[in-house]
Parts: C-alpha cells; structure tokens; sequence
C-alpha cells in the first residue's frame, strides 16, 4: 500500500474521514499531513501498514483519533492524551481566551479545578509567565498526564494537586481566577453515545448535568480574592441556567461568551466585594 491508497482507504474526497486518514498516516510515518501528497507514490513499510490498519479499526469501533496516536493539538500546545483523560475540544479554547481577556493582576493567581490533560491550566500558564496556576483533578492518573504535559512544554511555574474539586487545595488559598470545564453532560443526552469512549466520569453531572456546576459557583465564594472571577465551560443550551446559578449566589458582572460554532458555551461572573 503506498500513501496514495493509503489516504483513500476510507471516506469521500474532501471528507473529515480522509483528513483523520491523513492525521494517523503523519503519526505513523512522521510525515508533515501537507507533505503527504507531495509523496503520494512512497510505499508504506510492512509495519507502517498494519499500524495505519490497527488505527483506523480502533477509530471505526468509535474511538477518537487522539487516543490512537496519543496527543491533541490545543491552543500552541501539543498535549499527551490517555484514555484516563478527555480530549481537549477547540470550543474549550474559548475559555482560555475568555480568561486572558479579564483585568487581572500581572501576578494573577488561577485555579483550574477538573484539568484533565492539563489543557487549560497549560495554555494560561504558557500565556502568562507571571500567573500563579493551579490545577486539580480528582483522578491521580490524569493529574500525571497533565503533569507529564507540564513537563514537556516546561510549564514549571504550574502547580497539581490531588482531589474533589476546592478538596484538593489548601485552606487560606485565594485566586483571582477560579476555570472550569467542569462534567455538564445529562445522563440521559443522546450526545452520550457518542463519548462512550472517554471517561464518563468527566463528562456526566446530575441535575441536568449542573450539580458540578452548582458546587463550583455556591463553594467559590470563598477562594476568590476581591473582585475574583469563575469562568466556567458548559452545555450550548445550559447558559441561562448556569446565570441564573450566579445571580442566587450573590454575582454579579455575569455574561455568556459563545464558541466558535456560535453556541453558548462559557459563562463568567464576579464576585464584588466592598
């Protein structure tokens, strides 16, 4: 099997399963996707060929390319992805603009609780040389992949901690910033079959999918510095629930930014103090 047939092994021309095609044959063969082309008639080695096989059976029974190859492109960063953690989405992008885009203090401090792969604590830090970042996660062998992301891209300045969402931080610890793309998928959400894949425990939140939500904005309150921030991701058709959830708990300054398909999909209030 040359490249060639290789990139035509499966779905139509100019279809997002031949472009999945050309981002397992760049894995595999460690040749820019833009070069493949250029090299059409180049034969694939025997092992190459049943790798690109392997990968592509895995990517049909439902699994995301990422956990074939092993990492996600997100923001400027390459990250490692394991099964034990999501794969970053470009709509979570939208949050880490949204929090670059706040007033915040040049030595600003961040918690992001729910890091996964580290992808938002990871992007803010890379940004923000002089921010303080947190970042959770309630499952040791994610907080090592995000680790093991901060490692690679000398992201030093990040620090981890093990544990439920504010169980995981110290007392007398206050941020500026408190991020989230917390779990906010209903149980019962048809777009579940879908994700059956990735760790359902990320994805999955009772009522309605806002019980994580909830907590994060009720339990804020009280490791936020003044005028500190929540800046959470959810559901496209969550926001007026999650606003509604920052008005009971005494914010202010709420506003929903939508992603880049145009749906809403981060919500952001301030907690303002006298």
């Amino acid at each position: 099997m040359n490249i060639a047939q290789a990139l035509a092994f499966r779905g139509e021309p100019e279809s997002y399963e031949r472009q999945e095609n050309a981002w397992l044959l760049e894995h595999i063969t460690k040749i820019d996707s833009f070069d493949l082309i250029m090299k059409k008639d180049q034969e694939l080695t025997a092992e190459q060929e049943q790798a690109y096989v392997d990968g592509l059976k895995r990517i049909q029974a439902g699994e995301p390319l990422a956990y074939v190859t092993g990492s996600q492109p997100f923001w400027t960063l390459d990250l490692k992805v394991t099964q034990d953690t999501l794969v970053p989405r470009p709509d979570t992008e939208v949050l880490v603009e949204t929090v670059l885009h706040l007033d915040l203090p040049k030595d600003a401090r961040i918690v992001d609780l729910g890091t996964g792969t580290g992808a938002v604590a990871l992007s803010l830090a890379s940004e923000r040389a002089d921010w303080s970042v947190t970042a959770t996660d309630i499952y040791a062998p994610t907080l090592d992949v995000a680790q093991f992301n901060a490692e690679k891209h000398d992201l030093t300045q990040v620090k981890f901690a093990l544990g439920s969402w504010f169980d995981a931080l110290e007392r007398n610890q206050y941020f500026d910033a408190i991020v989230s793309n917390p779990p906010y998928i209903d149980a019962d959400d048809e777009h579940m079959q879908d994700l059956a894949t990735e760790p359902r425990r990320a994805l999955v939140a009772e009522h309605r999918g806002l019980a994580d939500i909830m907590l994060i904005i009720q339990h804020g309150r009280k490791w936020l510095t003044k005028d500190g921030w929540v800046v959470l991701e959810h559901g496209y058709d969550q926001a007026e629930a999650v606003q509604q959830l920052f008005k009971k708990y005494g914010f202010s300054s709420v506003r929903t930014v939508k992603d880049y398909g145009g749906n809403d999909r981060v919500t952001l209030a301030q907690l303002k103090t006298a």
